[in-house]
């Protein structure tokens, strides 16, 4: 199974001034290509937090993409902090030096060729993501990072895409629950099956039935079998 895992780096984040919308994007995208996103970590600007954040998930997952924290400011500490977590040097890369001096011409200067300082041989991909084992540094602004998941994903192993259906039911989530188990149980290892409830005007309103599996006549199977429970319920 190829594994994911996001971490969200940023004061920004837990402070609550910034919402993310990173990591939804990121959990489609893997989705599409068969990656399944295994775990996500919000952590602050400070160095300990990340070096432990990306050792811990650097051992456990095929891929790690870390986002925020790799501006020009002194807060911009991300590829400082991945460099320490595997014990190299932070450095200027040559390529990536290049193609900044190139976009910005004139207008270059030192902060903007801090953007350039990455962990000691890392790999440099399209759309300037860097990638030091199997950890890709991306930018925290969501349409810059969109930008460089979409390019870096073609690069990626993928397996067959990860697809969902959901049966929206106007029935309380305990009002399911016996039935769902016993469902459950008898669900095809392939289909994993998860409630969610909604609400409308406020209010709880009914619970959303969603599987997902990679094998799509199985899916299709269990969703007629959600609906017909849905259908019982609703006499």
């Amino acid at each position: 199974m190829i594994t994911a895992a996001v971490l969200l780096i940023g004061d920004e984040l837990l402070s609550g001034r910034t919402q993310d919308a990173n990591l939804n994007y990121i959990a489609n995208r893997c989705q599409e290509r068969g990656i399944v996103l295994a775990e996500c970590r919000v952590v602050p600007d400070t160095e300990d937090a990340i070096v432990e954040a990306i050792r811990a998930l650097s051992a456990r997952n095929t891929y790690v993409f870390t986002t925020g924290g790799i501006g020009s400011t002194h807060d911009d500490i991300t590829a400082a902090s991945v460099a320490k977590a595997f014990n190299k040097p932070l450095v200027v890369h040559p390529e990536a030096l290049k193609l900044l001096e190139e976009y910005y011409g004139d207008n270059i200067n030192d902060a903007r060729r801090r953007m350039a300082r990455a962990p000691e041989g890392a790999a440099l991909h399209s759309k300037m993501v860097f990638q030091i084992e199997n950890v890709f540094i991306m930018a925290g602004i969501p349409t810059v990072m969109q930008g460089m998941l979409d390019a870096l994903l073609p690069v990626l192993q993928q397996d067959s895409p990860i697809l969902s259906v959901t049966v929206k039911a106007y029935v309380l989530e305990n009002e399911l629950a016996d039935e769902l188990n016993e469902l459950h149980l008898n669900t095809p290892k392939e289909v994993t099956i998860g409630s969610y409830p909604f609400g409308e005007a406020g209010k709880i309103k009914g619970t959303n039935l969603v599987a997902r599996s990679r094998d799509a006549q199985k899916l299709a199977i269990v969703r007629d079998q959600l609906q017909a429970l849905v259908d019982r319920k609703l006499g």
